[in-house]
């Protein structure tokens, strides 16, 4: 496996709109790549980026920085369904950190998920991310690195 994030661009952007969760992810997961890519010509602080092992398309994320805090924060990840539970999400958010930490000095990233997605809860625990916050509907969670 050899995971890379790589910047969205003419020669992608495409492909990574076809990229989609499985049909019981996307209560959790409702809104389509192709609305974080324009989410991102609209607010430049979102950065989206396309996730390969290789030459092979398998996901996407957005992360941005939080002007208020100062703050990395990991908006979105998403495998496609074809790539799923294959340790493509972990391999993606240590090659991010990795990214963060290289091109932007940054030392801790914060993401949130719903407090009930069970797989999103045991895979950023497993990786060291810890609870800071929690609401009725969002679990806050940063890995300082």
């Amino acid at each position: 496996m050899e995971v890379q994030i790589r910047d969205i661009d003419k020669s992608n952007w495409l492909a990574c709109t076809q990229l989609e969760v499985s049909e019981e992810q996307k209560k959790t997961f409702p809104c389509p790549v192709v609305y974080w890519i324009a989410e991102s010509k609209v607010d430049p602080s979102f950065a989206p980026m396309a996730i390969y092992d290789g030459d092979l398309l398998v996901g996407f994320l957005v992360y941005g920085l939080d002007p208020d805090e100062a703050e990395y924060w990991l908006i979105a990840l998403l495998i496609d369904r074809k790539y799923q539970r294959r340790g493509y999400g972990r391999a993606a958010i240590k090659e991010l950190i990795r990214h963060l930490g290289e091109q932007h000095q940054c030392e801790k990233l914060v993401l949130g998920h719903r407090a009930d997605n069970r797989a999103a809860e045991a895979l950023y625990t497993s990786i060291g991310f810890e609870k800071i916050a929690e609401t009725n509907q969002e679990v806050i969670r940063s890995l300082v690195f």
